[in-house]
């Protein structure tokens, strides 16, 4: 994790109250908001509620707020936060929070603000552009995390994208096991349904049964992949998952 570096206390309180700049600066963001006992995001969605719960709705909650975003907290999430939070503390402060937040969430997040806010929930890379693209539908990418004793790669889906049916085969041992790191997305094995799958989920894949994974319709999805070693090992592409079944998935 990056760590955290404040000097607003110093930049405007420096020489007025020198010890509160201190406290501001050193101990309440040096140290507390790097305590890794709690990741960022979580510890940001925290202090907006609190901020937000004590009617402190000021250019300090927006600044919250904007940190929140780059932590990973998307539209979706802070609108659902906010709705929650104003049932219990007060429907005008959802409302005052809603004006602020709409200058921090655009009514369309672009696609490099998506794949920023993903990125910043996971500790892992998304890398770059999948070359084995040719056997996806829509846009995936590629970091390998580990080429030595055992491959392991991080495999990140834009919403929507999948890979085609796929057979891992090998003369002895091999296969794959899947570990989902961040977003939500899906497996399925040939005949029978698909699996959810969110992160902390982990699924093993044996040798020659038929597969697909990928990212749900509305959400990013990254996964480990780690390939188990095994002899003369390899993979057959197969056909594209199609339309009309990936359309059932939620």
């Amino acid at each position: 994790m990056e760590k955290i570096v404040q000097t607003a206390g110093r930049d405007f309180l420096g020489d007025f109250a020198p010890d509160f700049a201190h406290y501001n600066d050193d101990v309440l963001f040096g140290e507390n908001w790097n305590n890794q006992d709690i990741d960022v995001k979580t510890r940001s969605i925290i202090t907006v509620v609190a901020l937000m719960s004590s009617g402190m709705i000021s250019d300090a909650l927006k600044g919250h707020l904007n940190n929140a975003k780059k932590a990973g907290v998307t539209k979706k999430e802070i609108v659902a936060i906010i709705t929650h939070v104003a049932f219990y503390v007060g429907w005008p402060k959802g409302w005052s929070m809603f004006n602020l937040a709409k200058e921090i969430w655009t009514d369309e997040e672009s696609g490099d603000t998506a794949k920023a806010a993903h990125e910043a929930s996971m500790v892992f890379p998304i890398g770059e552009p999948n070359p084995y693209g040719q056997f996806f539908v829509g846009q995936s990418y590629l970091s390998p995390v580990s080429t030595d004793q055992v491959g392991v790669f991080n495999v990140t889906f834009e919403p929507g994208a999948r890979n085609n049916w796929h057979i891992h085969k090998s003369d002895k041992g091999g296969g794959q096991i899947l570990i989902c790191v961040a977003g939500r997305g899906y497996y399925q094995e040939w005949g029978k349904e698909a699996i959810e799958m969110k992160p902390g989920d982990c699924i093993n894949i044996p040798v020659g049964v038929k597969h697909w994974h990928g990212a749900a319709p509305d959400s990013w999805f990254s996964h480990l992949a780690v390939e188990v070693p095994g002899e003369n090992g390899g993979t057959d592409w197969c056909e594209a998952v199609s339309e009309e079944d990936y359309g059932k998935l939620k």
